[in-house]
């Protein structure tokens, strides 16, 4: 999609990882950029100085701040062409052991703050017959692994959310894409990660395994967050911007196979539902 100017970015959660990497790309390649976080003091190294740069305090999960952070934004920059809402963290834990209160703050940062965030611009860019909606999901919104099904619930909403926007706006000259990475070299495993522990013994292969390893690989992930920070500029601004982007070699290659493994196990069970339709 061709702005007529640079677009006015808007990004969630840049205190660190892939929001702190990308809203530091483009405000050095020139891009009027907004980074926003709860803490706006972590955002002083990304702005100091810039004139094309504002930091703004922002709980997605509060509507009052959502609504004030767009005003501002058009007060400053006069629209809000690209919302990359990247704010949200992840939660781990057997199925069986989840806490229903962890479960529902991490789906109330990662759904539905982002689906506040997008009722709020999609207004302006509605008027404009152009934008884009970056939603960063995870290869998680396709897998459910162990021990992360809470988390890739909230992803698969994500992916959902994505799927039906696309559908809605693409005709209003609106562009939605959905961010898929697989492990990255950011602090999420550190910082951005909440787990219950699990206790049942029948899980200690299953869910605990995995929770233990996922906590102990920040700092060996091998994607890279700037490769991917500077793979979503170019989508958003090349020629073609795609409703999927899966990012890393780990994650087009698990992606690649569970959709493949879905299809041939709907296929191999394709007369068994055909046959559950009335006769014709």
């Amino acid at each position: 999609m061709a702005y007529a100017t640079p677009p006015v970015w808007f990004i969630t959660g840049c205190s660190t990882g892939f929001g702190f990497e990308l809203g530091r790309l483009l405000i050095d390649a020139g891009y009027p950029t907004v980074v926003t976080a709860r803490d706006v003091g972590k955002l002083k190294p990304l702005v100091d100085g810039k004139d094309n740069a504002l930091a703004l305090a922002l709980d997605v999960t509060k509507q009052d701040q959502v609504d004030a952070a767009v005003t501002a934004t058009e007060a400053r920059f006069g629209r809000l062409d690209v919302l990359v809402n990247n704010a949200g963290y992840g939660y781990q834990s057997s199925i069986e052991e989840g806490i229903a209160d962890e479960i529902k703050a991490m789906f109330d940062a990662n759904v539905f703050g982002l689906a506040a965030m997008t009722r709020a611009v999609l207004p302006g860019m509605r008027e404009r017959r152009q934008g884009h909606v970056v939603n960063i999901s995870s290869v998680a919104g396709f897998i459910g692994f162990p021990g992360s099904g809470y988390y890739a619930a909230s992803k698969h909403a994500v992916n959902a959310i994505s799927d039906a926007l696309d559908k809605e706006v693409s005709p209003l000259g609106i562009k939605v894409m959905c961010v898929e990475p697989g492990p990255f070299r950011t602090d999420w495993a550190g910082r951005s990660l909440k787990q219950t522990l699990s206790k049942i013994e029948d899980y200690k292969d299953t869910a605990a395994a995995r929770m233990a390893a996922t906590a102990g690989i920040s700092g060996k992930q091998a994607g890279d967050p700037v490769r991917a920070s500077q793979a979503i500029i170019d989508a958003v601004v090349g020629e073609e911007t795609p409703l999927h982007l899966v990012l890393g070699a780990f994650g087009v290659d698990a992606v690649t196979s569970k959709l493949k493994a879905s299809l041939d196990q709907i296929e191999r069970w394709r007369q068994v539902g055909v046959d559950t339709d009335f006769p014709a």
